[in-house]
């Protein structure tokens, strides 16, 4: 299980899942996560609807 969170800055990101799950990845590989921790998050995000990928993505993300 995937103990960090990441640093987002979520000023102009689209409310899209996908551009979130997108914004997610790419910073997360900023930081220096590895692909495993990376699917780890994505893959819990698609477990549910929107709102649980909301959920899921607050728990790893710190927001500026």
């Amino acid at each position: 299980m995937v103990n960090k969170k990441i640093n987002l800055d979520l000023i102009g990101l689209n409310d899209n899942a996908f551009a979130l799950m997108r914004a997610f990845s790419k910073q997360a590989k900023r930081e220096n996560w590895n692909s495993k921790e990376i699917d780890e998050v994505l893959n819990k995000c698609k477990s549910g609807d929107y709102n649980h990928l909301l959920n899921t993505l607050m728990d790893y993300w710190e927001v500026l």
